[in-house]
């Protein structure tokens, strides 16, 4: 579905710290794909982001094959896109994300855990940001590692982490979990989906530990309610 290949960016330094009890799914378990995470509804989210102000210069393809028709968009205290999913299984190996599981798998993400490791993809929910180029770049848009994504597919919203960096040309992709979450087929060579997936991420956010999932669940149902409030 996909041909990628990884480029890895700085990490970028703490800006807003959350903290929440980690839940228990989020360890790797599955949550059934019917729950909402936070009290902000898929349909509340999707309402304020029916138009575009196009901040890139230019378009992102969602794949090598595919034609740049991907802008990213400008909201207050937010940027999004709408695109594909494609699965990235990198960072920490595991039983899931591994060379023999994933052709293009490497053992590193750009950004890391608080004790310096990869994240891992298989348990962690996380989106992958395109590296900066002439046609975005993310953090002089605010967007950072650690950063807060509420992912929207299919009525259901999921929150994550910038967890990733990816081509310069190419956008759409979030972790195996992230996947997972969203009832969308984890498996990264052939799972993801071609369409239908939102992607709004939150300005000048930061969790820390950039692996507590609770926590930028916590923070991502605050900034959602800002997102509605402001937008």
């Amino acid at each position: 579905m996909r041909s990628r290949t990884l480029t890895l960016g700085a990490v970028a330094s703490a800006a807003l710290l959350a903290s929440a009890t980690l839940p228990s799914y989020a360890s790797g378990t599955a949550r059934p794909p019917s729950t909402r995470e936070g009290s902000v509804s898929a349909s509340a989210l999707l309402a304020k982001v029916t138009s575009c102000s196009q901040i890139s210069s230019g378009k992102y393809r969602t794949d090598d094959e595919t034609s740049a028709s991907i802008p990213v968009c400008g909201k207050n205290g937010a940027v999004f896109w709408k695109a594909d999913m494609d699965i990235d299984c990198d960072g920490q190996r595991t039983s899931k994300c591994n060379e023999d599981t994933d052709p293009w798998y490497q053992d590193d993400t750009a950004f890391h855990q608080s004790n310096g490791k990869p994240l891992k993809a298989d348990s962690l929910p996380y989106v992958v940001v395109p590296s900066s180029s002439g046609i975005w770049n993310y953090s002089g848009a605010g967007i950072k590692g650690g950063g807060v994504v509420a992912v929207i597919y299919n009525n259901k919203v999921q929150y994550a982490v910038v967890g990733d960096t990816g081509p310069t040309k190419i956008i759409g992709e979030a972790s195996y979990a992230t996947a997972q979450a969203l009832g969308i087929d984890p498996d990264p060579e052939n799972g993801g989906t071609d369409s239908g997936v939102t992607y709004i991420l939150f300005k000048n956010s930061q969790v820390s530990p950039i692996e507590n999932h609770g926590a930028a669940v916590s923070l991502g149902d605050q900034l959602a309610k800002q997102f509605i409030r402001d937008n």
